[in-house]
C-alpha cells in the first residue's frame, strides 16, 4: 500500500512496480489525467498550470515528468522550481492560471513524493473534482496535442519573494513592532524549501534568523513531521543561541510549530490558537478547525465573542466550512494556519508573521504566552494497516460500543467525553489508522489513546 490515490492527489514511494508505487509511469498518468480535467473545465485557446516542488530528492525527476506531460497536452507551464505549497497556491491566481500542481509528500519521509492538485483559485480540489481525475486516469481517457500545439515551459523563480511581499502587505502584520522587538529566532528548515522562505521572511521583518538545516538538499536531517521527539537539535540551538524562540516547518511549508526560549515545544496545536487570538483581537469573528484539533481554539474564539465549529479532517473540508461560516481565521491543529485575508490555504509564512506581531505587541516571552492559554494535552498515535484489515468495520463496532456517548461520524468516529475526547480515523495520506486524544494531562491523553489502541486490536484480532 505505497501508492495512495485520493481526491487530494496521488502519493507514493519512489521506485518499485507500476500502480503499486509512485513510478514515472504513475506520475505521467496522473499528470495527464489532471491536465485533461483542466481542459474539460472550459474551452479556450491557452491553458496554463503553475508547478512547484519541495526539495525532496525525487522532486526534480517528478517535476520534469509532470511538466512535460502537461506540455504534451498543449498546456503552458509556469515552472516555480523549488517552492512551497502556499507559494504555489498564491501564484495560481497571480498568474491567471487554470490550476497548479505541487510536488511534495508534505511531512512524509524522503522516499515519498506526491502530486497535490489545485484549481484555478489556487485551492485544493473538492471530492467531486478529485473523483473525476481518478476516473480519467483509470479509463486512460487522455488525448494529447499535435506537434504544432504543444505547450511551453516558462521558468519564474521570483514567487517566494512575491509571496513574502503579499504577507508583508497584510494589515495585521505589525512590521514596525516586530522590528522594534529585535527578535532572534532559530529556524529548522528540515533541509527543504522552508530553509529558503522562512529566513528571507524573517530578514524582511527585521528579525535575526539563525539557520539550522536550511540547505535545500532534500536529505532530511530528522523525521520531517514537526513533532517534539524529532526536534532535539532545535531545542539545543534555541538555548545555545539564547534565541527568543524556534521555528520549524515541514518540507512544503504549510505546517508550522514553535519552540519557546527554554527549548520546550509551544505545541503545534497552539500555533493556530495563538494566531487566532491575535486575529480575533483585531477583527472579531468566527473560527473553524478540524475534528482532530484542540478545544483551546473553541475557548479562545468564545473569549473574543465568536463561534467555533469543527470540520472533517482535510484542508478542503476546513476551507469549505470556513467559507460557509465566513470565518476570520481557521486551519488545522497540525500547525496549519489558513487566513482568508491572504488566501484559502495553510501557510506557514502567514503564521510566522501573525505570531511575531502578537509576540511583539504583547511584549512577553513565548513560554509566558503559552501559559496564558487553556491547557490541554494531546496524544497522536497510529496503527499500521495490514492487507485485508476491515477498517470501516472496526470503526462501526467502535461506534456501536460507544453509542451512549456524544458521537460525531462525519470523519471516522469522534467520541466526546466530559473532559476529554478521542478521534479514530483512516488516514488519507498513509496506510494507518490515526488515534488522536485530548485530555487535561499528558498522562491522561496517552492512557486514553493506549486504551483505544488495545480495543481496536481486540476487535481486529491483531
Amino acid at each position: 500500500m505505497t501508492l495512495i490515490k485520493s481526491i487530494s492527489g496521488i502519493r507514493g514511494t519512489i521506485g518499485g512496480a507500476v500502480d503499486e508505487n509512485l513510478t514515472p509511469i504513475d506520475a505521467v498518468k496522473f499528470a495527464a489525467a489532471y491536465g485533461t480535467w483542466i481542459k474539460q473545465q472550459r474551452r479556450k485557446d491557452n491553458y496554463r498550470v503553475v508547478v512547484g516542488r519541495d526539495a525532496r530528492i525525487s522532486g526534480e525527476m517528478i517535476q520534469n515528468l509532470v511538466m512535460h506531460t502537461l506540455v504534451g497536452l498543449g498546456i503552458h507551464v509556469v515552472d516555480l522550481g523549488l517552492s512551497t505549497t502556499p507559494t504555489v497556491e498564491i501564484a495560481v491566481p497571480m498568474e491567471h492560471a487554470d490550476g497548479g500542481i505541487i510536488l511534495t509528500a508534505s511531512h512524509n519521509p524522503k522516499q515519498w513524493n506526491a502530486l497535490k492538485l489545485l484549481n484555478a483559485k489556487g485551492e485544493f480540489l473538492n471530492g467531486e473534482e478529485g473523483e473525476k481525475i481518478l476516473n480519467i486516469a483509470d479509463s486512460n481517457a487522455m488525448e494529447f496535442s499535435e506537434v504544432d500545439d504543444l505547450g511551453k515551459i516558462t521558468v519564474n523563480d521570483a514567487y517566494i519573494d512575491l509571496h513574502i511581499d503579499e504577507v508583508l502587505k497584510l494589515p495585521l502584520v505589525n512590521k514596525k513592532a516586530i522590528e522594534a522587538a529585535n527578535f532572534k529566532v532559530v529556524v529548522d528548515g528540515v533541509n527543504s524549501t522552508g530553509g529558503i522562505a522562512i529566513p528571507l521572511l524573517l530578514e524582511r521583518l527585521g528579525v535575526e534568523p539563525v539557520k539550522l538545516y536550511c540547505d535545500p538538499t532534500g536529505h532530511f536531517p530528522h523525521n520531517p513531521e514537526p513533532l517534539k521527539e524529532h526536534l532535539g537539535d532545535l531545542a539545543k540551538a534555541v538555548v545555545k543561541e539564547r534565541a527568543d524562540f524556534g521555528i520549524v516547518v515541514d518540507p512544503d511549508v504549510d505546517r508550522l510549530a514553535f519552540m519557546d526560549e527554554t527549548g520546550e515545544m509551544f505545541g503545534e496545536e497552539y500555533t493556530l490558537v495563538a494566531c487566532a487570538d491575535y486575529v480575533l483581537s483585531k477583527t472579531p469573528g468566527n473560527t473553524v478547525s478540524n475534528m482532530s484539533s484542540t478545544r483551546a481554539l473553541r475557548d479562545v474564539t468564545e473569549k473574543h465573542g465568536g463561534t467555533y465549529e469543527a470540520s472533517a479532517v482535510g484542508e478542503v473540508n476546513v476551507v469549505t466550512l470556513m467559507k460557509k461560516n465566513n470565518v476570520v481565521i481557521g486551519g488545522e491543529g497540525n500547525g496549519g494556519i489558513i487566513y482568508p485575508d491572504s488566501h484559502y490555504g495553510r501557510d506557514a509564512l502567514v503564521g510566522v508573521a501573525l505570531f511575531l506581531s502578537l509576540l511583539a505587541e504583547k511584549e512577553m516571552t513565548v513560554s509566558a504566552l503559552r501559559a496564558s492559554y487553556p491547557n490541554y494535552f494531546m496524544s497522536k498515535k497510529k496503527i499500521q494497516l495490514t492487507p485485508g484489515l476491515d477498517v470501516d468495520g472496526i470503526l462501526k463496532t467502535m461506534e456501536a460500543n460507544y453509542s451512549h456517548e456524544k458521537l460525531t461520524t462525519i470523519d471516522g468516529v469522534k467520541i466526546d467525553f466530559a473532559d476529554s475526547w478521542v478521534h479514530l480515523r483512516k488516514s488519507n495520506t498513509e496506510p494507518i489508522i490515526r488515534i488522536y486524544t485530548e485530555a487535561p494531562t499528558q498522562e491522561a491523553a496517552d492512557t486514553l489513546a493506549d486504551r483505544f489502541i488495545a480495543e481496536i486490536k481486540t476487535i481486529a484480532n491483531l
